[in-house]
C-alpha cells in the first residue's frame, strides 16, 4: 500500500484540510442526497405509483393465470410458422444492420475516417437511426409495404444501424493503431490498410457485438408483431384480444424458450470469439 493511500495519510489530510472545505464537501453531499430524493419523488408522482392498486387488483391477475392453465399445446402446429418468422425477422434485421453499419462505422471513427465532414455525416445518420424507436420504424414500414414480417425486418435493420454503428465506431476508435501506422509507412493504400490492418484488429470484437445485437433483435421482433409486423407477437396480440388465455400461455412459453436459447447461443459464440 502506498503512503498516499494509507489510513494515516488520509487522517493527516483530513486534519490539514481547512474547516470551510470540509463543511463545503458535507454541504455538497447533503445537496446531492436531497436532489436525488427529489428526483425519485417526482418520478413516483409522474408515474402515479399506487401500490395499493396492485394489491387490490392481485385477484384479477390470479384469475387470468388460472384461466391460462393448462397451456393449449394442441395449437402448437399453428404457431410453428410464426415462431420461424420471429427468428428470421431478428436474423434479417441483424444481418442487414451489420452490412449497413460497417461502412458507416468506418466513416464515423475519428482515427480512420477520410474526412471530417464524412465523420459528422456518418455520426448524424447513426444518431438519427438510433434515436427513432424500432416500433416507430415498424409503423412506418408497415404503412409503406403492408403487414407481415418484412416491415419488421426492415425496422430492426434500420434501428440496428444506429446501435451497431455507434458500437462499431467506438471499437475502431479504441483499437491499437500500431499496425495501421506500420502499413501506412510501407505505402499501403487506404483499402489495403483497412483490409489488412483494421479488419483483423477489430473483427473479433465486432463479431461479438453483432451476436449480442442478434440476441436483442430476436427479443425486439416479438414486440414488433404488436404493430402488424408478423411473428409470434402478432399471434400473441390476437390471442389476448380474443381472450384465448390458454393459447397466450403457450405463446409465452415459446417466447421464453426462444429468448433463452438465443441468449445462450449468443453467449457461447461470444466466448469462442473472445
Amino acid at each position: 500500500m502506498s503512503a498516499n493511500n494509507s489510513p494515516i495519510a488520509s487522517r493527516i489530510a483530513d486534519i490539514t484540510t481547512p474547516g470551510w472545505a470540509r463543511s463545503l464537501a458535507i454541504a455538497l453531499r447533503a445537496v446531492f442526497v436531497v436532489l436525488s430524493m427529489a428526483v425519485l419523488v417526482q418520478a413516483l408522482i409522474v408515474v402515479q405509483a399506487r401500490p395499493q392498486d396492485l394489491v387490490s387488483g392481485f385477484h384479477g391477475m390470479v384469475d387470468i393465470v388460472r384461466r391460462s392453465m393448462p397451456p393449449d399445446f394442441s395449437a402448437l402446429p399453428d404457431v410453428a410458422w410464426p415462431t420461424l418468422e420471429t427468428l428470421d425477422i431478428g436474423l434479417f434485421g441483424t444481418v442487414m444492420g451489420i452490412i449497413l453499419a460497417l461502412p458507416l462505422s468506418v466513416l464515423a471513427a475519428a482515427n480512420v475516417t477520410p474526412s471530417r465532414w464524412l465523420y459528422y455525416l456518418a455520426r448524424g445518420v447513426i444518431g438519427f437511426t438510433r434515436s427513432v424507436p424500432d416500433l416507430v420504424w415498424a409503423l412506418l414500414f408497415v404503412t409503406a409495404v403492408g403487414l407481415g414480417p418484412f416491415p419488421g425486418g426492415l425496422a430492426l435493420a434500420v434501428h440496428s444501424v444506429g446501435m451497431l454503428g455507434r458500437l462499431f465506431a467506438e471499437t475502431i476508435e479504441n483499437m491499437d493503431m500500431s499496425p495501421i501506422d506500420a502499413l501506412s509507412l510501407t505505402g499501403a493504400s487506404r483499402m489495403q490498410v483497412f483490409t489488412h490492418g483494421v479488419v483483423p484488429s477489430v473483427l473479433p470484437a465486432l463479431a461479438g457485438i453483432g451476436l449480442y445485437r442478434l440476441d436483442e433483435n430476436i427479443r425486439s421482433s416479438l414486440v414488433l408483431g404488436f404493430v402488424g409486423a408478423g411473428g409470434i407477437g402478432f399471434q400473441l396480440l390476437t390471442a389476448m384480444n380474443l381472450f384465448q388465455y390458454r393459447q397466450v400461455s403457450l405463446l409465452l412459453i415459446i417466447v421464453f424458450v426462444i429468448v433463452f436459447l438465443a441468449e445462450r447461443l449468443s453467449a457461447i459464440c461470444r466466448e469462442r470469439l473472445a
